[in-house]
């Protein structure tokens, strides 16, 4: 079932002479020193042992800070550190982190995420009791550059187990952050590494691609979580409706991994979904004043979707930007 594709790396398999503990919890980072204290501290703090679990910090070449002192503080000898000799961007840098990755359960936990107390016990016995599952994952929740919560991803079941019709249900939309996802390694040895044509939605279509060839667990209880950050590369992508158009990219790319006979349903549904999507975070930049990027939002729902719906609250707040800038004007 290997899956070659110019557009993602082979993730090698392991000679079988490599003594492989069950983890690899692999921590990418790039200038986030300030987080990556509390992310290991998560992690060593439930920590089985270097027999049970590899622990690697793999940093992008930072400029702005030293991840490599905050390692050694807090990791000694138990967290490995390697440091790319340039700069490679983040999926060079997920990529790096598969390759080096020795464990047969692979978690992706960037610098700046954490995970809650039980993580690792609670996805090992899912995995224990459903051996089939490629990967799984449990709920998260979403933080701010304080550590305050947010909120938390709604449940997709009630109780912990193997999901149901999951394919479809995450190609119509993304419902997982990384740091809750821990994938089998030969699953990403089968399938590849993440795709370099996207530069935000790479890992929802990771999972859309898992889900096609595997079933998929899941954990009811939220375990993982997420940081998202005002100044982010992440926020300036959405103020020029990069993020739109990266994931309009992806669901072009998914949408051959879907069956023939719902391709085109689901893939006009996920397009349905991140028009409103657009719509809504349209409405935050008219509240907080941003012209430029709330236009940037309604221009990319038009690309999504152009149903009477999506027509009529374009307008709507294309006149309500119209209102303020004349007032706006007036005043001055």
């Amino acid at each position: 079932m290997n899956e070659q594709n110019p557009y993602r790396e082979s993730v090698p398999p392991l000679s079988s002479e490599i003594i492989r503990p069950l983890w690899s919890v692999m921590i990418p980072t790039y200038n986030c020193a300030s987080y990556l204290r509390e992310t290991l501290k998560s992690v060593l703090a439930q920590d089985p042992g270097a027999d049970m679990m590899q622990i690697e910090v793999v940093d992008d070449c930072s400029t702005q800070d030293d991840p490599k002192s905050v390692v050694e503080e807090l990791g000694g000898d138990r967290v490995s550190f390697y440091q790319q000799p340039q700069n490679v961007g983040h999926i060079k840098n997920f990529q790096t982190c598969l390759e080096r990755a020795k464990g047969q359960l692979v978690h992706l936990l960037h610098g700046d995420d954490c995970v809650r107390p039980g993580f690792y016990q609670k996805m090992q016995s899912l995995f224990e009791s459903n051996p089939e599952i490629g990967a799984a994952f449990c709920r998260h929740i979403h933080m701010d550059e304080k550590g305050h919560w947010h909120y938390i991803s709604p449940l997709e079941r009630l109780e912990s187990g193997i999901l149901d019709n999951w394919l479809e249900q995450i190609a119509v939309r993304q419902r997982i952050q990384t740091p809750s996802m821990v994938v089998r390694r030969d699953v990403y040895e089968k399938l590849g590494g993440f795709d370099r044509r996207l530069s935000w939605t790479e890992d929802w279509e990771m999972w859309i691609r898992i889900a096609a060839h595997y079933p998929v667990g899941y954990e009811v209880e939220p375990l993982a979580l997420y940081r998202q950050h005002s100044s982010s590369s992440t926020s300036k992508k959405v103020q020029i409706g990069e993020d739109i158009q990266d994931l309009r990219r992806a669901i072009n790319i998914v949408k051959d991994y879907l069956p023939d006979t719902r391709r085109a349903v689901l893939t006009k549904q996920a397009l349905k979904n991140y028009a409103f999507y657009a719509l809504q975070t349209a409405r935050l930049f008219t509240l907080n004043g941003d012209r430029n990027s709330a236009l940037n939002q309604l221009k990319e729902a038009m690309q999504c979707n152009t149903s009477l719906g999506i027509i009529y609250t374009v307008l709507k707040l294309r006149l309500k930007l119209l209102a303020s800038t004349l007032k706006a004007q007036s005043q001055n």
